[in-house]
């Protein structure tokens, strides 16, 4: 499979002016997508945040199972790193982030009172990949749609504050991604959950791997039952086909064999949740 890589130039922009911003911020939110935590970790992230409080939030935690919830959950915490779930489209989990923010930026208006000055708003900026959530979450936090928002990589282009109360201040940042993605297991997750630009990757290469990565997860621990949802939605067994093969399969008996919309429809029903609540990742120690 050829390379995934995507830096469009507006990504570039928003990079470097992130760069420039962050010396005024006291609370990075860093937003992932819970169907692949680890994928959606940009390796650069913690070099910049540096000593900075950090709220981890995995978004679209409805897209997962409870099972892999807890699973994760216990996993961050064993590496010291408490995580909040949340469905921003829907407002679960936010008002905890919200908490969790307040508290965080309470240690600088303490040393503020301590130097003689008067409190002012915590300074937040949320940061993240493309499409994992930040704009939804930003907009639920506000209780009012306030910054564009939509299931596609590339919607906010510009940093802008906004006023969440009294209290705190949100910088939306648009998504950052690797000049250079060294992991394309990696990339191939993240072009699975449209959390990387379409012109990176070939549709039909994406749904075949999809459909492999299934197999392997679920052949690491057949609980998971992560097959099933696939031959429930399509009538087809995975087993023992190919990714490739089960893409081929799927386009004769549903699309007068056109593979393309196959692909297109597999990767759209996984994105939309018509699967099922299916992740892509597992803590490492349990793979």
């Amino acid at each position: 499979m050829p390379p995934i890589q995507w830096y469009p130039g507006h990504i570039a922009k928003a990079e470097k002016a992130l760069l420039a911003q962050l010396n005024r911020v006291d609370v990075v939110l860093e937003v992932r997508d819970a169907r692949a935590p680890l994928a959606t970790h940009h390796p650069r992230i913690d070099a910049w945040i540096a000593e900075k409080a950090r709220v981890l939030v995995l978004n679209r935690v409805d897209m997962i199972t409870a099972d892999a919830q807890q699973q994760w959950q216990s996993w961050f915490k064993a590496q010291g790193q408490t995580v909040y779930f949340t469905d921003a489209k829907r407002g679960r989990g936010v008002q905890a982030v919200m908490r969790a923010a307040q508290a965080a930026g309470s240690a600088m208006n303490q040393r503020r009172r301590q130097r003689g000055m008067k409190p002012r708003p915590v300074r937040a900026v949320v940061v993240g990949f493309p499409n994992v959530g930040k704009s939804a979450l930003i907009n639920r936090l506000l209780k009012r749609k306030i910054v564009e928002s939509a299931r596609r990589p590339g919607v906010t282009r510009q940093l802008r504050w906004v006023r969440i109360s009294a209290e705190i201040e949100l910088l939306d940042a648009p998504g950052i991604i690797p000049v250079q993605i060294e992991d394309q297991l990696a990339a191939l997750k993240l072009a699975i959950c449209e959390d990387i630009g379409e012109a990176s990757y070939d549709n039909q290469r994406i749904a075949a791997a999809f459909v492999d990565l299934l197999k392997r997860l679920d052949a690491d621990a057949p609980g998971r039952a992560l097959l099933s949802p696939l031959q429930t939605r399509y009538g087809i067994a995975p087993q023992p086909l190919s990714g490739e093969s089960y893409l081929v399969e799927v386009a004769q008996a549903k699309y007068q064999a056109d593979v393309e919309r196959a692909a297109r429809q597999l990767l759209n029903d996984f994105r939309k949740g018509e699967l099922g609540k299916l992740s892509l990742e597992f803590p490492p120690e349990l793979n």
